[in-house]
């Protein structure tokens, strides 16, 4: 095969790799029902006059599958936190008791539930664009090339395609996967 068109087919794999890794990391943001520290993952907070991660200025623990905890590294950063965790939307209130600041996670109800699944589905979705896309600009750049027989790149789109059908089942099972956890009580 043409080194060209392996070197399109291989850059179009990395770019769906790549939407399945952005796909993997907005999942982990939607939490299913048990606390996690990825779910502050968000979370900015005002520090020294720019917008840092929490997880930059503070420890983030799970002492239990209710409960998150954050110890910031700094204790005059209490309350910038607590008020970052509010204005962030997640839906949590924590509470500060000198030390810590404490997050009870609230059990999911059937609304939420629902709303969570509905926006696991717009992020696979979103995924499965972004594979539509490597392969549509894989098979413009195959299109485009010069000094190949009309077979190869038949051939070659037929892989692309292939390759796009791989990935989109991935994303679909995964989110498969993820609804069952978010709709399990």
């Amino acid at each position: 095969m043409n080194e060209d068109i392996q070197f399109i087919l291989d850059s179009s794999k990395e770019s769906m790799d790549a939407a399945m890794r952005h796909l993997e990391k907005e999942f982990v943001k939607i939490r299913a029902g048990k606390a996690s520290p990825a779910m502050l993952s968000s979370v900015m907070v005002e520090y020294y006059g720019s917008q840092t991660p929490l997880s930059q200025v503070a420890n983030i623990n799970t002492p239990d599958g209710r409960t998150i905890s954050v110890q910031p590294w700094e204790k005059n950063m209490l309350h910038e936190i607590e008020k970052a965790i509010m204005n962030s939307n997640l839906g949590f209130n924590p509470m500060n008791n000198g030390d810590f600041v404490i997050i009870n996670v609230p059990p999911l109800t059937e609304e939420r539930r629902i709303q969570l699944t509905k926006q696991a589905k717009a992020e696979a979705e979103d995924a499965k664009v972004g594979i539509r896309s490597a392969r549509q600009d894989a098979n413009k750049e195959i299109r485009d090339l010069e000094d190949v027989s009309e077979d190869l790149q038949k051939n070659a789109e037929v892989d692309i395609q292939a390759l796009t059908d791989k990935y989109i089942k991935k994303i679909d099972a995964f989110l498969v996967v993820k609804e069952a956890e978010i709709m399990k009580i």
